[in-house]
C-alpha cells in the first residue's frame, strides 16, 4: 500500500502550468489557479504559467519550449481534452511525448468514476515524457484538476512516497538522450 516515508527528504519540483481555452483569460481560469494553488501547498514551485488558444500547433510549440527548458520539471496543462472538434491538447500532447504513460488515464478514469460516474468515459486524460520532463494533460474543470491532483500527481510527486514516484526516477528520464 503507498505511504510517506518520513524518513526521506521532500524535494519540490518546478511545474509550469498551461490552460488550454478559447475563452478563459488568467483572471478567469478557475482550473489553472486550482493547480497552481495546489502546486505551491504541496511544496513545489510554480515554473511558469501560460493561456494558449486551443490550436494544435501553438499548444504543442509551447509544450516544446518548457521540455527543453531545464527549469521547467513538469508541464501540466488543463482544457481541450474533451470530444468535440476544438479539442486538440491530447493531440498536441502526443506529438511531444517520446512515451506515454499509458496508466495516467486509466487511473484518471478510475478516480473520475468515483466522482461523475460513466461521464469519466469522455476524458482523454493523458500523460507522458519528452526530454526528461513530465507533461498531463487535464480535463478543464476545476473538479478533474483537484482529483487529478490530489489522488495522483500529489503523491507521485512526492519523492516519499512509496513504494515508487515519479520524482526518483526523474534523473534517468532522459538517459537516452546521453547515451554515446
Amino acid at each position: 500500500m503507498s505511504r510517506i516515508d518520513e524518513t526521506k527528504d521532500f524535494i519540490p519540483v518546478r511545474i509550469a502550468v498551461l490552460t488550454v481555452s478559447d475563452t478563459r483569460a488568467i483572471e478567469q481560469d478557475r482550473s489553472g489557479q486550482t493547480l497552481v494553488d495546489r502546486i505551491e501547498a504541496a511544496g513545489h514551485a510554480v515554473a511558469d504559467r501560460r493561456i494558449l488558444r486551443d490550436e494544435r500547433a501553438e499548444i504543442a510549440a509551447q509544450l516544446r519550449t518548457w521540455v527543453n527548458d531545464p527549469d521547467i520539471d513538469v508541464v501540466i496543462s488543463t482544457g481541450g481534452t474533451g470530444l468535440t472538434g476544438r479539442d486538440v491538447t491530447v493531440e498536441a500532447h502526443r506529438d511531444v511525448y517520446e512515451k506515454e504513460i499509458e496508466a495516467f488515464g486509466t487511473v484518471f478514469t478510475m478516480v473520475s468514476m468515483d466522482k461523475i460516474g460513466t461521464s469519466a468515459v469522455q476524458s482523454r486524460a493523458t500523460g507522458g515524457v519528452a526530454c526528461g520532463t513530465y507533461l498531463f494533460a487535464l480535463p478543464g474543470s476545476p473538479g478533474a484538476c483537484k482529483d487529478a491532483w490530489d489522488e495522483i500527481l500529489e503523491k507521485q510527486f512526492d519523492y516519499r512516497h512509496r513504494p515508487c514516484n515519479f520524482v526518483e526516477i526523474m534523473p534517468r528520464l532522459d538517459e537516452h538522450l546521453r547515451r554515446k
